[in-house]
């Protein structure tokens, strides 16, 4: 059963961050409060691209707490992105959060108290497209150009590696930031000339109305996008049972979103998001849903998190250095993976991203070509 008395540091914490425990009294309902980075196309309430959106939609945490009818599980996905969970988090709104890695990294550093406890991919692609009869044919063909980004996101720091890998900077480009929806916008209207985004675009590709000229899924190791799952302190040290069963239930979403036996089920559930199929189809393509789908934290992960950091403070983004020792906790991921017998069925990989271990998952059936 979840715990019912915050310890001292918990009702501190309380204090600190009103409506940072969801639940305190003895026999009190108890709020499990997730927050979800954007929404699906047209404002619809589901996201693609993540074990994290396979457990929201299919309810892997609520059955995780079948038999425990008084904790109540609620999601909220924010239109403004990882800024806007942020926002959320300070003001004791939610409990459990993903996040890509800029904005998690941005709110720890101005001394949000969570703890990062699963991974949520460390391979998530960056495309950049243009109008389909666009003159820009390359990332050097954007200087001096219009383009949009999502700022905040962890499209920034994936974007400004793809232009120093090429030659530019974010100084040569004339940025303007704009969420998902009104970059679409703005693309086929013509007021910007390019957009760095993700596997939304790609429908847009299939109709002939934009074509992608880069994607880091080319490039080495260090391009490219990564996520997490983070719980708050103070809910983390009032219900660690329940902190423990959450991470359990996003952990069994992992295993069913690696395994390629699902892969036509898992690309169904992201098209709730009103991405289609085919758009999954072409972003997956030559891949195992498992290379993007791994919950683990082992060398890679946590290296592109420090050298997303990195990045991130010399462009002023950080506010002060991060204790990654104390603010990653790999307990309730290590349990979960033990309890289920997963503990090798992911690739392990060292802090450069060459595998030092083989995983389970790479006995299923062949990733589509």
């Amino acid at each position: 059963m979840v715990a019912r008395r915050p310890s001292l540091a918990a009702l501190i914490l309380l204090a600190l961050f009103p409506g940072a425990l969801a639940a305190a009294g003895a026999g009190a309902e108890t709020q499990i409060r997730i927050g979800i980075p954007g929404t699906g196309l047209e404002g619809r309430p589901f996201v693609p691209n993540s074990l994290v959106a396979v457990a929201h939609s299919e309810k892997f945490v609520e059955a995780e707490f079948k038999d425990e009818p008084d904790v109540k599980i609620s999601y909220t996905l924010f239109r403004g992105a990882g800024p806007a969970v942020n926002e959320s988090l300070a003001a004791g709104r939610l409990d459990f959060v993903a996040l890509g890695d800029l904005p998690a990294l941005v709110g720890k550093s101005r001394g949000l108290p969570t703890k990062l406890v699963l991974g949520v991919g460390v391979r998530e692609p960056l495309y950049l497209v243009t109008l389909a009869n666009s003159d820009i044919k390359s990332i050097a063909d954007l200087k001096g150009r219009k383009v949009s980004q999502f700022r905040g996101t962890n499209l920034q720091i994936a974007m400004d590696r793809a232009l120093e890998a090429h030659g530019l900077s974010e100084k040569d480009v004339r940025f303007v930031s704009l969420d998902q929806a009104a970059a679409i916008s703005a693309l086929l209207s013509g007021n910007v000339e390019a957009v760095f985004g993700a596997a939304e675009y790609l429908d847009l590709v299939r109709r002939g109305l934009v074509k992608v000229v880069y994607s880091t899924k080319s490039e080495a190791n260090e391009l490219g996008r990564s996520a997490a799952v983070l719980v708050t302190d103070a809910f983390e040290e009032a219900h660690p049972e329940a902190t423990q069963k959450v991470v359990t239930a996003l952990v069994k979403a992992a295993r069913y979103t690696s395994d390629e036996a699902n892969r036509d089920k898992v690309f169904e559930i992201w098209a709730k998001s009103g991405i289609p199929v085919s758009s999954f189809v072409v972003d997956h393509e030559g891949e195992r849903l498992a290379d993007r789908s791994t919950p683990l934290l082992d060398a890679y992960a946590i290296a592109r998190l420090k050298s997303q950091a990195g990045r991130g403070k010399a462009y002023g983004l950080l506010k002060k250095d991060i204790d990654f020792d104390a603010w990653i906790e790999t307990k309730y991921l290590d349990k979960a993976l033990k309890d289920l017998g997963l503990e090798h069925f992911w690739p392990v990989h060292d802090a450069k991203g060459e595998k030092i271990a083989d995983g389970e998952v790479e006995k299923s059936r062949d990733a589509s070509n």
